[in-house]
C-alpha cells in the first residue's frame, strides 16, 4: 500500500510539472487512478480533450514525464481518449 502511494505522489508530480504546457494551450490533465498492475489512468480536459495533436502529447510528454517519475508504471492511458 505504502509502495502504491509513492508512485501516486511521483505520478501526481509528474502530472503537476506538465500543468503549466497543457494550460497554455488551454487544456489540463488529471490523474483517474493507478491500477494494480502498473497502468496509469488520466483523463484530458479542455482543449486537450479535442487535441489533433494529443497523440504526440500523450507519448512524447505525458508518458514520458510519468515513466521518469515512476518506471514502475507500464502504461499510461487516457481514459476519454479512444485513439491514445
Amino acid at each position: 500500500m505504502a509502495e502504491m502511494e509513492e508512485i501516486t505522489t511521483r505520478v501526481e508530480r509528474a502530472l503537476e510539472s506538465l500543468r503549466p504546457y497543457l494550460e497554455a494551450d488551454g487544456g489540463d490533465i488529471s490523474l483517474v487512478e493507478i491500477t494494480d498492475d502498473f497502468t496509469v489512468k488520466v483523463e484530458l480536459h479542455g482543449a486537450c480533450a479535442d487535441c489533433q495533436m494529443i497523440h504526440m502529447t500523450m507519448k512524447g510528454g505525458v508518458e514520458k514525464a510519468i515513466l521518469q517519475a515512476a518506471p514502475e508504471v507500464v502504461k499510461v492511458e487516457a481514459v476519454n481518449w479512444a485513439n491514445v
